[in-house]
């Protein structure tokens, strides 16, 4: 088994495809994990905020939450009625590029992307930062520990979704489980200490007051709480994903991931009212974060306690999952639509669009690399991705709502309308609340994004009309090229490759570039013997050998000299370069050879002209020495063969192999 089979699984037939889409059940940590975790820090990160408010900021959490819960329901109805709209995928941008125009859906598109990118890095980050808090001595390992992660995140993903499912269900619903349970037991201890349950262990006493609850503390308390809103638009992202019913699987996958939220949402909220449990700085001496004092508080710290932090820490990991199912296929659809090369659009062996999942994989690797495995100041740019999807998608509903008419358009439209004048204001007061704080770079990277976008259109509309053809074929005399094959020394390579020069065409040029005398053999002595004499004996033509001195030690320059100056000989010719090159068996022997094909082909490439056309000639290790192929030979080269043969020689009068 190759290194590729055992690490990826074997090809997936297109027939098999149905048996890979997946279910509500397998949906849920596909696609549903970046938003369910987010539970674990959107409501720290509000009462994170009001720590300057002291034990009043308790007072605040659980209407700032249902504001939050509010916002995500609107957002919840538009995008269900995204998914039957348009079934194939794409959530914001296929709304925006059907209702709002180019511009628009390119704008949701670039902060799709954007807020994926962000994703895997800050949900990597941070789930590493927990186990690293937990475990101290991993702290030099933090990049490291963060890349590792990341590698395993690309590999399970480019197993294909069922494999992703399977892999991620357990955690995921752990997760669920342990906060549902805590939740649970929480609320039934409130009911029966009357609204003042005892804590079981004590949580961190708040600190004194230093300001007053302002309308814009508020607001940017509000903000931060916004970053629970991530990961919402990834089911209508990736509709296609689903079995068939594949519309209501996705609506009821949608419901599900949401529903779940929302109970964490107003949950954690209620629990922290009751107990008594605000945020403590971070980065200081005694950090905790909420969910930990919250099951401490209802559970203790006995083997659930460390169950559900082993729960939360995993999820925190894992939620960047979410943006290996969304990023590529946003590239695909941008690919089909010229804005993107078309490698995105094309699935891999596994039936996954793998090129996205690749460059993904590495941005967010540049991005960990850049701020050292430590993304924190990334979170600030979370949500006005995620809102600016969220409001181009609602007023795109609005468009489609208004075409369909009738009465059910005309209700659907007012909703949608709402949804998007309430995300739009909620994106400026994130944008405002967060701007010193990092989201000016939204600034920058979504217009850079889109401007990519655009500039990769328009060199593909460009190329296009360059290379369109509107009338018949040119018929007229086809004459056969002129062979160029670049040899060092006279081997079998070498002799592959000229056998196959000579079965296209009589003109032969067998070209030795000396940069380095020491290093080169001299075929003039060898020639006439070796390829000359036995050529014309068959009645072949003899290729002509050149030798070109080398001033400037320069293998590639000679050569393509002498190239371009064939092709201004025969105007009417093309001149085909023949690159024998030699394969070996495993890919980690190429460690051990320079690449001097590899560069040679490519200056040809950009440098040989509108003439010059470049073949491979591969010779591989595993070759033998057999009778030439697709030489003529007369009937005495054949008898002197085949006796050669009767006495076990391994090499034919004639020299070539």
């Amino acid at each position: 088994m190759s290194l590729r089979s055992f690490l990826l699984g074997r090809p997936i037939p297109n027939g098999e495809e149905e048996e890979q889409k997946i279910g509500p059940l397998s949906g849920i940590p596909v696609l549903g994990l970046d938003a369910l975790a987010s539970a674990a820090y959107g409501p720290e990160a509000a009462l994170t905020l009001l720590l300057v408010l002291g034990a009043a900021s308790l007072h605040y959490i659980g209407p700032l939450m249902v504001a939050i819960v509010a916002l995500l329901l609107v957002v919840q109805f538009s995008y269900r009625q995204t998914i039957a709209a348009y079934p194939d995928g794409g959530g914001s941008y296929s709304v925006a590029r059907e209702n709002l125009g180019t511009k628009p859906s390119l704008l949701a598109a670039s902060a799709l992307m954007f807020d994926y990118l962000l994703n895997v890095a800050v949900a990597i980050s941070a789930g590493v930062g927990a186990l690293v808090s937990a475990v101290p001595a991993l702290f030099p390992f933090m990049l490291l520990l963060c890349l590792a992660l990341l590698a395993l995140l690309t590999v399970v993903n480019l197993r294909g979704i069922r494999t992703t499912g399977a892999l991620f269900m357990s955690p995921t619903y752990l997760f669920v489980g342990c906060l549902g349970i805590t939740f649970a037991v929480g609320l039934v201890k409130t009911l029966a200490a009357h609204g003042h349950p005892q804590a079981v262990v004590a949580p961190p006493p708040l600190p004194a007051s230093t300001a007053t609850a302002s309308l814009w503390l508020l607001a940017h308390a509000f903000a931060n709480g916004c970053t629970a809103m991530t990961g919402v638009e990834a089911v209508s992202n990736g509709v296609p994903l689903f079995r068939e019913p594949r519309t209501r699987n996705a609506q009821r996958t949608l419901a599900a991931i949401i529903g779940i939220l929302v109970t964490l949402l107003l949950g954690e909220a209620w629990l922290c009212h009751t107990y008594g449990i605000g945020a403590t700085p971070p980065g200081r001496p005694g950090y905790q974060s909420v969910l930990s004092q919250l099951v401490a508080a209802v559970a203790g710290r006995g083997v659930f306690y460390y169950v559900s932090i082993g729960a939360i820490v995993t999820v925190l990991c894992l939620s960047a999952n979410t943006s290996f199912a969304g990023f590529p296929r946003i590239c695909r659809l941008l690919a089909l639509d010229g804005y993107l090369p078309a490698g995105f659009a094309h699935s891999g062996r596994r039936l996954v669009y793998s090129t996205g999942i690749i460059v993904l994989s590495l941005l967010s690797a540049a991005l960990l690399i850049a701020f050292g495995g430590v993304t924190d100041r990334l979170i600030p740019l979370f949500a006005v991705g995620a809102l600016s999807a969220f409001t181009l998608s609602q007023a795109g509903m609005v468009q489609h709502w208004r075409r369909m008419g009738g009465d059910k358009g005309r209700r659907y439209r007012w909703v949608n309308g709402v949804g998007a004048a309430a995300t739009a204001v909620t994106l400026c007061v994130v944008a405002v609340a967060k701007f010193t704080e990092g989201a000016w770079l939204t600034f920058i990277f979504i217009p850079l994004t889109y401007t990519l976008l655009r500039g990769t259109r328009a060199h593909q509309a460009r190329v296009a009309s360059v290379i369109s053809v509107d009338k018949p074929m040119e018929a007229g005399t086809l004459e056969p090229p002129v062979v160029v094959v670049p040899i060092k020394h006279l081997d079998q390579m070498v002799e592959k490759g000229l056998r196959f020069a000579m079965s296209i065409s009589s003109e032969v040029h067998a070209v030795q570039v000396r940069a380095h005398p020491e290093e080169c053999e001299n075929l003039e002595a060898r020639w006439p013997a070796q390829v000359e004499q036995p050529l014309r004996t068959a009645g072949q033509p003899v290729p002509k050998l050149v030798v070109l001195q080398s001033s400037y030690r320069s293998l590639v320059d000679p050569l393509l000299g002498y190239v371009r100056g064939l092709a201004a000989a025969h105007p009417n010719r093309f001149v085909a370069v023949l690159v024998p090159e030699f394969i070996e068996r495993r890919w980690y022997h190429y460690i051990l050879h320079s690449h001097t094909a590899t560069l040679l082909k490519m200056m040809l490439l950009f440098r040989g002209g509108p003439q010059v056309v470049v073949i491979n000639a591969p010779w591989y290790l595993r070759e033998r020495r057999r009778r030439p192929v697709g030489i003529a030979t007369s009937p005495r080269t054949a008898r002197s063969r085949a006796s050669g043969r009767r006495r076990g020689s391994t090499r034919s009068p004639a020299g070539l192999a």
